[in-house]
């Protein structure tokens, strides 16, 4: 699982996911930056624990190659307006966020519209997205990472437009030791959401497909099963969250 070609990686998040991918990344020989709302100086401690850079939103978007955004869909509406409007094209973009009106963001009108996640992080950003890393746990991103062929290596659902940016992304997901499977475009990405059979299941790749296959290609026909399942799941987080985890694993 190591990797052949350094990259400069930003990372807008410092949670669990943002941090988790910081720490892997670095370990794999890439250069990161991690940022958050809260500057740079909150970072410090996080950043020389890990060998990051701690960095302004506005610096982990400059001179990268991916730019991983790792935040509450609430916050995404925050960002600086106008940061992604001078990336060079072959810049790879990645949105890790799940839609949670429930438990954490409140309702947003506008997703509500479309019910597709990432499509309105699309939106909202300006600039073509990769999704990857919303439908796996961080705790199995850190811990569950296999070399690539080694039976039962869980896979992960990847959908966006850009087909080269879906290349790196593929490449950077074996590196992490996980297999990848291209779910189509970021209107398919319904698909990866909460409440589909394939959200954080830690599932292998055949399995993987027979999920995805099972779900059809109409988010208008599935729409009301996945949102309905994720707000079970809401409810069942607030009262007993270690019962909703291992419901996942049933």
């Amino acid at each position: 699982m190591a990797t052949s070609i350094s990259m400069n990686i930003g990372i807008i998040g410092s949670g669990e996911m943002g941090s988790g991918l910081a720490s892997k990344f670095i370990k794999l020989g890439h250069s990161v930056s991690i940022a958050n709302s809260r500057g740079p100086a909150s970072l410090k401690q996080l950043a020389g624990e890990i060998g990051a850079e701690a960095a302004s939103v506005e610096e982990s978007t400059k001179n990268k190659k991916v730019i991983i955004v790792a935040i509450p869909q609430k916050n995404v509406q925050d960002l600086p307006k106008n940061l992604f409007e001078q990336l060079p094209e072959d810049v790879v973009v990645i949105d890790t966020g799940n839609y949670y009106p429930n438990v954490r963001d409140g309702a947003i009108p506008a997703l509500d519209q479309s019910g597709i996640d990432s499509l309105w992080v699309q939106e909202q950003l300006g600039i073509p997205v990769v999704k990857v890393f919303n439908s796996i746990l961080a705790t199995s991103l850190k811990d569950l990472g296999r070399p690539k062929g080694e039976k039962d290596r869980i896979a992960l659902a990847v959908s966006g437009d850009n087909t080269k940016a879906k290349e790196v992304v593929f490449k950077l997901v074996d590196e992490l030791g996980f297999d990848s499977f291209d779910i189509g475009t970021i209107a398919q990405s319904w698909k990866q959401q909460p409440g589909t059979s394939i959200y954080c299941r830690d599932i292998h790749l055949d399995e993987l497909k027979k999920k995805v296959d099972a779900m059809g290609t109409e988010w208008s026909e599935m729409r009301t099963i996945i949102i309905g399942k994720r707000t079970t799941d809401e409810t069942l987080m607030k009262v007993d969250y270690p019962a909703y985890l291992k419901g996942l694993q049933d």
